[in-house]
């Protein structure tokens, strides 16, 4: 693999670090500041708006510089909302923070998408991405836990500190490792950008994406008072437990990459929402023993990530196919796509705990994970069907 996708990989490990970390810190950040679990559990669903908002905009905005300089400009802004973070002396300074370094993530992992599978044979795009966004799982194994028991132990503010340090790093390692000569594609016109948005196909494919995510932060987002207040655990051992998530959710990704390349986006994506949808069902029942959550959480991970690459090679194929100019664009919306279910699923988990039990957030994610399912079978199912009339038309054609 181009050591390209290492520099991108070093990024996405610091965007991805600044991402999650809230989650462990939800309790701490609500005590410090005087807010409820909801409010606190805000700061992911408005982080995921500056993403949703910043990948299709900005993306589209910058489609003509050059892409290292875009890479450079997005880890620069996103130091800057980190260091925000880092001062931030209310909550309202916290959100504005969180939407800044939203923005940022947003772009990067649009363009970062369509870089990654520039780089590598047709056959290997699928493990690119992968290989991407191993940064994110990366940063859920050891940036996330050591993250939280920074935040546990030092303050919240001085998470986002070490966060700001690690973009300066990637920011650095972008300069150095990408190359100057990234292919670019021509960008696109506002009439192409809008056929991305009316392309009943790829539309689709951006519902598998939100509920696919919606499902999982239903819960995922009071992953940490869910451990405390229904396990039993101590805050003390949430970094730990993070840890292990972290680990099986790396191992998911790689694998969810592999399934993808060898079985197709559909059939794998048809394997990890079924295991998904089961998952968070069991976890509305073990919880409330501390060996059965951690092992609940241990093969949660695994498939709560391994969606990415199918979804978002899935993404690029059928844009290649019905936007072929805009392929950028209709990555960009599927990154939207991701954070608008990370939006919607935080903020009804927030709706669920304010209203009903913690424990209720796993089996209604359960239920939106489902609906993912069936979004994504009638997706395969119109797959077959475009195939079946081209290969009709063909026969008729050669006769």
């Amino acid at each position: 693999m181009p050591i390209a996708l290492f520099a991108l990989t070093l990024s996405a490990f610091a965007i991805g670090t600044t991402e999650f970390v809230i989650v462990g810190l939800v309790p701490t950040i609500a005590n410090d500041l005087g807010v409820t679990l909801p409010s606190a559990g805000l700061l992911v669903s408005l982080y995921a708006v500056g993403v949703a908002v910043g990948a299709p905009v900005l993306t589209a905005l910058t489609g003509k510089w050059n892409r290292k300089h875009v890479l450079l400009s997005l880890m620069a802004l996103f130091v800057a909302g980190n260091i925000l973070a880092w001062q931030a002396p209310s909550y309202e300074s916290l959100i504005l923070a969180r939407i800044l370094t939203g923005l940022a993530h947003g772009v990067f992992f649009s363009i970062g998408s369509t870089i990654a599978t520039g780089l590598v044979a047709k056959e290997k795009e699928a493990s690119a991405i992968a290989i991407m966004f191993t940064g994110l799982t990366v940063a859920l194994v050891t940036g996330v836990p050591l993250g939280t028991w920074i935040g546990q132990n030092f303050g919240w503010k001085a998470t986002f500190l070490v966060v700001s340090a690690l973009g300066t790093l990637a920011l650095i390692g972008s300069a150095l490792l990408v190359p100057n000569n990234l292919k670019q594609s021509k960008p696109a016109t506002l009439s192409e950008q809008m056929k991305v948005l009316v392309q009943p196909r790829l539309v689709l494919v951006y519902l598998m994406t939100i509920l696919g995510y919606g499902g999982t932060f239903t819960a995922f987002t009071y992953l940490a008072p869910i451990l405390q207040e229904e396990a039993g655990f101590a805050p003390s051992a949430i970094s730990l437990i993070m840890l292990v998530y972290g680990v099986s959710v790396a191992v998911g990704n790689i694998y969810g990459g592999k399934l993808a390349d060898k079985k197709g986006p559909i059939r794998a994506l048809t394997i990890i929402f079924s295991a998904l949808s089961v998952i968070l069902f069991a976890l509305t029942f073990t919880m409330g023993s501390k060996v059965a959550a951690v092992i609940t959480v241990l093969v949660w991970g695994a498939f709560a990530f391994g969606n990415v690459p199918g979804l978002q090679v899935y993404v690029v194929q059928l844009a290649e196919k019905f936007t072929p100019n805009a392929v950028d664009v209709a990555s960009g919306l599927n990154i939207a796509a991701f954070n608008i279910g990370i939006a919607v699923g935080s903020i009804l988990g927030g709706a669920i705990v304010d209203g009903m039990q913690l424990s209720d957030t796993a089996w209604i994610g359960a239920i939106i994970s489902v609906a993912a399912l069936l979004v994504t079978r009638y997706s395969g199912y119109l797959d077959k069907r475009a195939l079946s009339t081209a290969n009709t038309a063909n026969n008729a054609t050669s006769a």
